[in-house]
């Protein structure tokens, strides 16, 4: 009977040392924002004109009223400032 109580102890303490160490990997993860709050330069980035997604190393990069857009192409970013503009 002392047995069976003693695995069930271990095996819960297990359970939650697991559960804990698998919640810092995912803070810790790559898939989350860096801790300074800048982007990776291999982050997908969707065009507001044409809404595909980008690259951000290879997006065309465009300050516009003050905000930071990207584009796939010079051309939406054109179709973008006419938008705005007109």
């Amino acid at each position: 009977m002392y047995r069976f109580f003693l695995i069930a102890v271990l095996l819960i303490v297990l359970y939650y040392l697991i559960r804990r160490a698998i919640r810092k990997i995912g803070q810790d993860g790559a898939l989350e924002k860096p801790k300074d709050g800048r982007l990776s330069g291999n982050q997908m980035v969707q065009d507001p004109v044409c809404r595909v997604f980008v690259p951000r190393e290879n997006a065309v990069k465009e300050n516009i009223g003050g905000q930071t857009y990207f584009f796939c192409s010079r051309g939406c970013a054109a179709a973008f400032e006419k938008q705005l503009s007109g």
